[in-house]
């Protein structure tokens, strides 16, 4: 990816589907572009920190992130993957407390950093934000929920196809209709997961060798979907 700023375009021409920004009008979106940041990370970079004040919430143009988090014992653990279209930060920039996450770049990246005064001043004159807002932090508290109870309920490989689901549901796949469109560390996903490496290494072996899943170096395939959400305890 070149480093081309100008590959951002201003909000009211931008195509990315964006749940919380498809009710704002064209004059709102205006409103929302100026003084928009628009700024490159190259792969491994930080957005921001956790513990930093929040400046602003960040919206996805292109590219992939991670969000992490330190544990007491200092170790780095992936609590969330985000994609183009997705934001950042909003929990920090609402409350106007410190980021709760680091967020970094897992590939080359064009992303807008928005006005955290804007944003809010917006929501006051658009309830369809509002409400689009509220559904984003509701999906989010329902998702550390539920991966709580999985942490506690569910088996190893459970949890570990799950999380390979969720991988698959978030980053989607490349053009064979079968990898996943994202390069994972065995550490990345053991942290999804809630175990150790490890096991995580051990587990993809089995699911590999069950054929519900292709190992090569960190590329995953997915060669039988229904078979995999199955294994992880998930039914329609």
């Amino acid at each position: 990816m070149k480093r081309q700023i100008d590959q951002i375009p201003n909000c009211a021409e931008c195509t990315n589907d964006s749940k919380v920004f498809c009710s704002l009008s064209l004059e709102e979106k205006e409103v929302l572009s100026a003084g928009k940041g628009n700024n490159y990370y190259k792969k491994g970079q930080v957005i921001f920190y956790e513990g930093n004040h929040s400046n602003g919430l960040y919206c996805i143009h292109n590219g992939k992130v991670k969000l992490t988090k330190l544990g007491e014992d200092g170790k780095e653990q992936v609590i969330r993957f985000a994609k183009t279209g997705d934001i950042l930060g909003y929990r920090s920039s609402l409350s106007n407390e410190p980021y709760n996450a680091t967020a970094s770049a897992m590939e080359d990246s064009h992303i807008c950093h928005l006005s955290r005064e804007k944003y809010i001043a917006l929501m006051a004159e658009n309830p369809k934000l509002s409400w689009n807002t509220m559904q984003v932090l509701s999906k989010d508290l329902k998702n550390a929920e539920q991966h709580l109870i999985n942490i506690a309920q569910k088996t190893v490989k459970e949890r570990i196809a799950e999380a390979l689901i969720l991988i698959y549901d978030t980053f989607g796949i490349t053009d064979d209709n079968q990898s996943l469109n994202v390069l994972l560390s065995r550490s990345e996903i053991a942290d999804i997961a809630g175990t150790t490496t490890e096991t995580t290494i051990r587990t993809l072996a089995a699911l590999h060798k069950e054929e519900l899943i292709f190992l090569k170096g960190k590329s995953i395939k997915i060669l039988d979907l229904k078979s995999l959400t199955r294994a992880a305890g998930i039914y329609e």
